[in-house]
């Protein structure tokens, strides 16, 4: 991998673990926090499109389908991640998708792009993917959830496969019809307002408060998530899927220092450990 897109993917890595980190937060509130998201991602992002290569594409109706089908599959993520955070631990579903998506992502690349990762590339992904899962499992038969199947899992492992459709899309859009990762991303988040905006139709009031209460918060992930893709999309122009996709969960060591530290969370020891193993497969994926 070039030096220019590992550096692309770990800035990436950087911004989605701070805005999963500030999601985790204030995700009881569920769908007026996803309305606010794609607002604040428009809103802010919008005005550097002119300045960032346009569409980046004359043809558009490729830009436009490429968009339409994008912001149907990451509402469906969000939804599904939105609920997972409800549901169980930050670490357990984070890491559980960031480990199942990237994994899903690496056999399709494989298959349908025709990609060919190095031997030494696929280690790293490999050591990437199990450190992942093995945050993703720290929970598992512990208390109650010994006698039932987490839900975290559960929900990371839906996740994990929004995860895997939705790169797989966008890079097959972004490379074929050579589209503006700004601009694809803009659309994209534009075209969300709308299902979110009838996800809350009764409940506009809790949208209005939520704005008042959690606008610097709001902000924060209007700047974050879209730039966190923004970088990926970049990468993917000029490196294989197959080693793009991993690299990116160099966030879940992130996410799970915050658990262990601020949230918490139990058996750090195994967080720690299993993190290592994930900087293990970053090493090599940067060789």
């Amino acid at each position: 991998m070039s030096s220019l897109a590992f550096v692309l993917v770990f800035g990436a890595a950087i911004a989605h673990a701070a805005w999963n980190i500030i999601a985790h937060g204030i995700s009881r509130a569920g769908a007026p926090f996803l309305w606010w998201g794609a607002v604040a991602s428009t809103v802010v992002w919008v005005g550097a499109v002119p300045f960032t290569g346009g569409l980046g594409a004359d043809d558009l109706w490729s830009f436009a389908l490429g968009v339409v089908v994008s912001s149907v599959l990451h509402v469906g993520y969000m939804a599904v991640l939105q609920r997972g955070y409800r549901e169980g631990n930050l670490s357990t579903v984070y890491a559980t998708a960031r480990g199942t998506g990237p994994f899903l992502s690496v056999i399709v690349a494989v298959l349908l792009l025709g990609e060919r990762p190095s031997a030494i590339a696929l280690v790293g992904v490999a050591a990437v993917i199990v450190g992942v899962v093995a945050i993703g499992l720290v929970d598992r038969g512990r208390g109650a959830g010994a006698r039932r199947l987490d839900p975290g899992i559960v929900f990371g492992l839906l996740t994990g496969v929004a995860i895997a459709v939705y790169t797989i899309w966008d890079a097959h859009a972004v490379r074929t019809w050579n589209l503006s990762p700004v601009a694809f991303m803009v659309g994209t988040t534009l075209l969300q307002i709308p299902f979110y905006s009838i996800a809350v139709r009764r409940r506009w009031s809790a949208v209005r408060a939520l704005g008042r209460t959690q606008w610097r918060r709001i902000l924060a992930f209007g700047i974050l998530s879209p730039l966190s893709y923004i970088l990926v999309l970049t990468a993917i122009q000029i490196a294989p899927v197959a080693l793009v996709a991993p690299l990116r969960e160099v966030s879940v060591v992130l996410v799970s220092l915050f658990g262990v530290f601020v949230l918490r969370e139990s058996r750090p020891a195994w967080r720690i450990a299993a993190s290592l193993v994930v900087v293990a497969g970053i090493v090599l994926l940067a060789w």
